[in-house]
């Protein structure tokens, strides 16, 4: 391998100046689809496990009322070095503009950060604000390198808006991420215009009883128009009926983002990961940021489902963590090892004779970047 790729994979004799890494498994560069990247300052997660969304949403925005542009720039930087210290070599980051992220143009430190897709976080109920937000949207696509578009969920965005981000999706043949089916609470918002959502929205003074309810199907409605963007990552959806699983798998250009331990955080029922995967529905894995996790390390998503969901086949929650991300993300040279792919490299120790035995050793030993 070079800096720029892996040139090789193969059996054989090694070269003369090939290091010998001992008893590892080799992987590639993991993948976190999913994450806030202006949170990584946060010492310990937003108020308390168990926390219902609609409260804890309340909180995260009481919470970084006062954050300038500089110290979200500071823990933007904070938390790319910790996901390249925890072996994620791509990120899909939900940018909420303006931001700043490190630049990455000089040939030496190139290989050092992750790479990032940027998703223009896109707000509003209101039509000014949302028409702001677009703008802002624009002009993020237009500037920046790997940027993508990201409606933020379907009870902070009204549905006209929704469009116009698909549309800007088609236009500039980018990825598009939106939170979707993250609590039966929001289900009942769309579905009567009433619980605990509602409720939330008018004390936070944004509430427009003319946008909801939505579709007698609001989530039908919802997958048929991400389905029109080139990509679209269904972020979370913890709340998943078979019939919305059922028309995701219709559409091989949508991936659903499963963040297991903000899951965990939430106290959510079991996700519907296994029927998702049984239906040939992409899955990848985010950490979601640390306003809901303890840390970025996409390696303890994966140690957590190999402890905690053995339903689920070893190999394909590791292709979650790694190639499923990647090609979620639209970047088919990250999460995996062959000739000119991205060129990062992590071990994990382990003296298994076995498959079976490897992926005893990955739920409990760490990962460590090899370059």
């Amino acid at each position: 391998m070079d800096r720029q790729q892996i040139v090789e994979v193969g059996q054989g004799s090694a070269p003369a100046d090939a290091e010998d890494l001992g008893d590892v498994a080799l992987l590639p560069g993991l993948v976190n689809a999913h994450t806030h990247l202006e949170f990584s300052d946060c010492e310990a997660p937003i108020g308390e496990p168990g926390n219902p969304l609609y409260r804890w949403i309340g909180q995260v925005i009481a919470a970084r009322a006062s954050t300038t542009v500089e110290a979200k720039a500071n823990a933007i930087a904070q938390g790319l070095r910790e996901s390249a210290a925890a072996g994620v070599s791509l990120v899909g980051e939900i940018a909420t503009l303006p931001c700043e992220y490190p630049s990455q143009s000089d040939d030496s430190k190139s290989n050092e950060l992750p790479e990032l897709v940027t998703f223009a976080e896109t707000i509003g109920l209101s039509l000014p604000r949302g028409q702001e937000r677009v703008a802002a949207a624009k002009r993020h696509l237009d500037e920046q390198p790997n940027a993508a578009i990201s409606p933020h969920a379907p009870y902070s965005t009204s549905r006209p808006l929704i469009e116009q981000c698909v549309e800007l999706a088609r236009q500039f043949r980018c990825p598009l991420a939106m939170h979707v089916a993250e609590s039966p609470e929001e289900r009942e918002l769309l579905c009567v215009a009433g619980g605990p959502f509602a409720e939330t929205l008018k004390q936070l003074g944004v509430w427009d009883g003319a946008l909801f309810p939505w579709e007698p199907e609001p989530f039908e409605w919802l997958i048929a128009k991400l389905a029109k963007a080139p990509r679209a990552l269904l972020v979370h959806g913890n709340d998943l009926q078979k019939n919305e699983i059922a028309t995701i798998a219709e559409h091989p250009t949508l991936s659903v983002v499963y963040c297991p331990r903000t899951h965990a955080f939430f106290g959510y029922g079991e996700h519907p990961v296994e029927q998702l995967l049984q239906r040939g529905v992409r899955v990848a894995l985010g950490t979601d940021s640390r306003a809901s996790n303890p840390d970025l390390n996409l390696w303890r998503e994966i140690q957590f489902l190999l402890k905690h969901r053995p339903d689920l086949d070893p190999q394909t929650v590791l292709g979650m963590g790694t190639l499923e991300g990647a090609d979620a993300l639209g970047r088919t040279n990250q999460g995996r090892i062959q000739p000119g792919g991205y060129p990062h490299l992590n071990r994990v120790s382990t003296h298994a004779k076995t498959v079976e035995g490897v992926f005893r050793d990955f739920a409990e030993q760490s990962l460590l970047r090899v370059i």
